[in-house]
């Protein structure tokens, strides 16, 4: 699983397709800057609804999840979990739990390809927050980085809202679902505010409720996964939905002619060698979209694409054969995208 550092580039690109005057409200585009990247909400107005207030709440509502989620920040309630040596439970936010919760049934079901405890190898490559100089560690390092990593070093305890970490040093990175969980959130203040039509986006992990200016559904361009520019593979119509995106083509460094990309197999303790470039999956829940990407990614094109068909996973592949990039997408994401 990569443990995806929020700074990483988005695989997805929202296409700007609304037009000027087809309905009778105006539109609404809020963007800012969230968990390293950027994040924008596209609404259309009601009439109601003051631009400047919903940026306020929206920025206060990411502030509050950074706040928990973040890696980066020394003093988020994850980072303080992660310096905690105990080994008895320790209490959380009933937000954080929800994460860890799907965090964990998402690594069960995936085989371990989807680890949030793999920040110590994730860190060993040069891919943290706190990495310095990408390198190949040594056999012995990665064996040794190994011993920390394993969502069976996590429980989880409900009632009140705990975890218990097996070992003191157990680190947990929530970089490849956090982004996900941001969406659903702001998705449901939007809807508590009565907003039907929008689109919000962070860092390419996104939700479409409702119809864009023009009526239809909102249009989102998906990425071919090559590395010396951008360039739009598939655009599909996106409503009611969440989507996200996972790739390697972005954040890699190499050494000696061989490539290291930044999605780090938690079972292998390396870097995934494999033909896939990159895969979205589409979704109810970003935040579940999100992690099965990873771990979908982690899997490579075989198993990840045996996986989604046997699971009913809506999923689109990109895979290098006879060097040139294939698609394949599962038969649940031609019904999500509605083609037959």
């Amino acid at each position: 699983m990569s443990s995806v550092p929020l700074t990483l580039f988005a695989v997805v690109t929202v296409l700007l397709l609304l037009t000027a005057c087809d309905r009778q409200h105006p539109a609404i585009h809020i963007v800012g800057a969230t968990m390293g990247t950027q994040y924008s909400v596209k609404a259309i107005d009601p009439g109601d609804i003051e631009p400047e207030f919903l940026q306020t709440r929206i920025d206060a509502l990411l502030a509050g999840i950074n706040g928990i989620m973040s890696t980066y920040d020394p003093g988020s309630e994850l980072s303080r979990l992660n310096q905690n040596p105990a080994t008895g439970w320790i209490g959380v936010s009933d937000q954080l739990y929800t994460v860890l919760e799907a965090a964990i049934t998402i690594g069960r079901a995936s085989g371990g390809a989807f680890d949030v405890t793999i920040g110590p190898l994730v860190n060993l490559w040069g891919f943290g927050p706190n990495s310095g100089v990408p390198a190949v560690p040594t056999a012995a390092a990665i064996e040794c980085a190994r011993q920390h990593v394993g969502i069976d070093k996590l429980l989880l305890r409900g009632t009140p809202a705990a975890v218990l970490k097996r070992h003191g040093d157990v680190y947990v990175d929530l970089s490849a679902i956090a982004k996900g969980y941001a969406v659903d959130q702001i998705a449901a203040y939007l809807d508590h505010q009565g907003l039907t039509d929008y689109l919000v986006e962070i860092g390419g992990e996104l939700r479409a409720s409702g119809l864009n200016q023009s009526g239809a559904p909102w249009r989102i361009g998906i990425e071919n996964p090559v590395s010396g520019g951008r360039e739009i593979g598939q655009t599909v119509a996106l409503s009611g939905n969440s989507m996200a995106s996972s790739g390697d083509y972005r954040r890699f460094f190499e050494l000696d002619g061989i490539r290291y990309g930044h999605t780090i197999d938690p079972r292998t303790g390396a870097p995934t060698r494999h033909r896939l470039g990159a895969v979205t999956v589409i979704h109810t829940q970003a935040m579940v979209a999100d992690a099965w990407a990873t771990a979908l990614m982690t899997l490579g094109f075989d198993a990840g694409s045996r996986l989604a068909e046997e699971n009913g996973f809506a999923a689109l592949f990109f895979f290098a054969e006879a060097d040139k990039w294939e698609r394949y997408a599962t038969q649940a994401f031609d019904l999500a995208i509605g083609h037959d």
